[in-house]
């Protein structure tokens, strides 16, 4: 190990000591010591590692900024990151290998093959409400197509930010991965330097700060945002649809940025769904959720009143209650809620789901498309046909059928939005795709110029071999 190694800041940041941070993980990507194998596998072996070993301590810091119950927390976000890692461990060979492309017959004798390089020195800054995954996931993918990574943790999860700018230097390198806490007046100064690349999961108002920013450099910029993801339900088992609604809605308090935003439901079907929402709140969370284990808490106080305001925007079937002072929030179905609604107006981030009517799947789809593009969507039926009309139908970061935000847990599949829910995605390949250039290499000797043929003067003769050729 280097001994320059960059601090691990915290507090304040002048822009000068940011400066030469950055400055000093660039000579380490610079150097060439991120593009080995073996060093790709060891910082992913370290974090499996960390992820394992410190599940406790990062459990803790959860708890104390969302109230997240350690199973949740190991769930939602130490499991499902270190399945991300032990799975690009697993197929970092392919994924490194370069591939032959076939040669057209003009051009031979030659070779031509693409190899997957990396893209250099990466920026990731990260959201509050999965502080662990949504810093460390894409960590993975730069990681493992060899590149060097600042990391910027939310400083709305302080215990969380902590925790890992103390334990990621003592299983990573420190010199090529360097954490950078801090608020706002850090992630500007970051954002005035020059990065290969910026992974950001947010908001929408932010995400186009981080572009303006990037738009110095032509740095390219991966956006995870949000947006008011809908469900639309028409038929089926209503029991356990509304579990799936539910349990979707209420993950981290509502806090997920794929969690159902609202229920487009039949006027038909809605009835039953209405019943079956009440009771799957009890049964999943009992008659007093403030009482629940697995229910977690609202960041802080302003997103507490902004949600609680929120509350007026329809007929509360259920919940509507909550304490400030410890940050509860008492999971609340809203009936009779006009579009024009304030909670039909942003993406509502906490447990209130609203529930709206329409006359079918055509009118649903027109509604969810007269709004901007959603990050998931769901659609609760039986019909094969109608799951096709929706799949046509609907733009959005992804189609869900029958489920709620469970399909996070596929390696295989890409996450990421669609206009304004995001540009870019990533999990799995896709995370090394992200971070890498698919980079041409066209080779061919000198010994033999076959390519005279397509020097000018371009006599009658060049004019017939080119065009029979090429």
């Amino acid at each position: 190990m280097s001994t320059e190694a960059p601090a691990q800041f915290s507090g304040t940041h002048p822009e000068s000591r940011i400066s030469s941070t950055v400055a000093a993980v660039r000579r380490t990507y610079e150097s060439g010591r991120t593009r080995p194998l073996a060093w790709r596998r060891a910082q992913l072996q370290g974090l499996i590692r960390m992820l394992t070993e410190r599940e406790a301590d990062f459990s803790a810091a959860l708890a104390r900024d969302l109230g997240k119950s350690r199973l949740e927390g190991y769930l939602t976000e130490l499991s499902i990151t270190r399945a991300e890692a032990e799975y690009a461990l697993k197929h970092l060979a392919r994924w490194t290998r370069t591939t032959r492309v076939p040669v057209p017959l003009g051009l031979q004798p030659a070779s031509a093959a693409t190899e997957p390089q990396p893209l250099g020195v990466v920026l990731i800054i990260a959201p509050w409400n999965y502080p662990v995954q949504l810093l460390l996931a894409p960590l993975i993918g730069a990681l493992a197509a060899g590149n060097a990574a600042v990391l910027k943790p939310s400083e709305l999860a302080p215990a969380t930010s902590a925790a890992v700018a103390e334990l990621l230097p003592r299983y990573l390198d420190p010199d090529a991965v360097v954490v950078v806490e801090g608020g706002r007046e850090a992630s500007t100064a970051l954002l005035a330097e020059r990065f290969d690349s910026i992974f950001f999961t947010g908001g929408e108002r932010v995400g186009r700060v981080v572009l303006q920013a990037a738009a110095k450099y032509l740095t390219p910029v991966t956006l995870e945002l949000g947006g008011k993801s809908p469900a639309v339900v028409l038929d089926g088992n209503f029991a356990a649809i509304a579990r799936r609604l539910v349990y979707g809605k209420l993950l981290n308090a509502g806090q997920t940025c794929v969690a159902p935003d609202y229920v487009l439901v039949t006027e038909e079907a809605a009835p039953k769904l209405r019943k079956h929402l009440v009771r799957a709140v009890r049964e999943l969370f009992g008659k007093d959720p403030a009482k629940s284990a697995d229910l977690g808490r609202i960041i802080n106080e302003q997103h507490w009143d902004r949600l609680h305001g929120l509350l007026e925007s329809g007929t509360v079937l259920a919940g509507g209650g909550g304490d400030r002072d410890s940050l509860y929030l008492e999971p609340t179905i809203l009936t009779d809620v006009s579009p024009e609604s304030p909670v039909m107006q942003e993406e509502i981030f906490g447990p209130i789901l609203p529930v709206l009517t329409v006359q079918d799947l055509d009118e649903a789809m027109d509604f969810i498309n007269a709004r901007p593009v959603p990050l998931a969507s769901y659609l609760y039926t039986q019909s094969a046909a109608n799951r096709k009309a929706f799949e046509r139908g609907v733009r959005a970061g992804s189609v869900n059928h029958n489920v709620s935000t469970v399909q996070l847990a596929v390696p295989g599949l890409p996450f990421g939005g669609a206009g304004a829910s995001g540009t870019g995605a990533y999990h799995g390949k896709y995370s090394f795709d992200t971070f890498s250039q698919l980079r041409p290499v066209f080779t061919k000797g000198t010994l033999l110029d076959t390519l005279k043929v397509a020097y000018p003067p371009y006599n009658g003769l060049k004019r017939r071999l080119l065009r029979r050729l090429l």
